[in-house]
């Protein structure tokens, strides 16, 4: 089998990976797309140095193997966090913090190869109508929507968006769909001309300008700046996951009172129905052969990916 494979040290192109073996619990599913994000490439900076294993997360695949029969040769996606349901996080409603959670491309093998397995349960059948292209796009824009499931976004409530980038993309998407007054904050104006139609854009934007501040730039830098962005007694959702630490002025927090939300994975439903609606539309994905993840990887496009025949 075809594949990238994270050594520990560096990403390596392989064509004798074994094929995965599923138990009844998972499904077999033969890629047909697979994208590349922020969190792949900080992967290959150390930023899970105990992971070995094919890399990748965001997928659309077809169902081979499969203990429900009803899901064989449907397209689908996949939730990234296989759970244990039987844990404290698990038990009190958290399961995406499960403690003995895998994550493909994190701590157990990805998408980036012909073939994965995941469980059955993660799984969710894309509607006939809705492109291959389209779909590969439901687990980030699931994480934008997470945003709506943690605070309270009211309409013409002043949000900005720190970052310029995919993921910025999705999420400005999802506020500006909530009713927002959406602001795009980033440094290269021909990426902020994307976000033209749904939101305004600056490279220099004014302190403590918004009510809720979304830090998506996937770099440590980031929340300093989103602190002198944020107005007190306002949120911060950050977003960004690096291989770096941060250095920050923590006195501001307590000071201004500001509150600080982690945000993770999100709810594929609700991504799923705006792309099938086109309620949400974001650039083509830029595909290649796996065997050119280098240029994949470097590419300067919107979304780039790999398609498997």
């Amino acid at each position: 089998m075809r594949g990238l494979y994270y050594d520990g040290k560096e990403a390596v192109y392989r064509e004798n990976l074994p094929m995965p073996v599923r138990d009844k619990d998972r499904s077999l599913i033969r890629i047909l797309l697979s994208a590349v994000c922020s969190t792949d490439k900080e992967v290959r900076k150390g930023y899970r140095p105990d992971f070995r294993g094919i890399m990748g997360h965001e997928f659309v695949g077809v169902v081979e193997e499969s203990n429900d029969e009803s899901l064989i040769g449907k397209r689908v996606v996949g939730e990234i966090n296989e759970v244990c349901h039987e844990c404290l996080y698990c038990k009190t409603g958290r399961s995406h913090h499960c403690m003995r959670r895998t994550t493909p491309g994190l701590s157990k093998d990805g998408c980036f190869a012909e073939y994965m397995i995941l469980k059955t349960e993660n799984l969710h059948v894309i509607p006939d109508s809705l492109p291959t292209e389209v779909a590969v796009f439901t687990e980030p824009l699931a994480a934008a929507f997470e945003i709506l499931e943690q605070v309270d976004v009211k309409k013409g409530m002043p949000v900005g968006v720190l970052g310029d980038g995919r993921l910025a993309l999705c999420i400005a998407n999802v506020m500006h769909l909530a009713g927002a007054e959406v602001t795009v904050i980033g440094k290269h104006e021909d990426k902020l001309k994307l976000f033209e139609m749904i939101a305004k854009t600056t490279t220099n934007p004014e302190a403590e300008s918004f009510e809720i501040l979304v830090e998506a730039t996937g770099s440590p830098l980031g929340i300093s700046q989103a602190i002198s962005l944020v107005r007190k007694m306002g949120t911060i959702v950050l977003k960004s996951t690096y291989a770096d630490n941060a250095s920050i002025n923590l006195s501001m927090i307590p000071v201004n009172e500001i509150t600080i939300v982690g945000s993770r994975c999100g709810p594929f439903e609700p991504a799923l129905k705006a792309l099938s609606e086109g309620t949400i539309s974001l650039p083509a994905i830029e595909k290649y052969d796996i065997k050119d993840w280098e240029m994949a990887f470097a590419s300067p496009a919107f979304k780039a990916g790999f398609e498997f025949k």
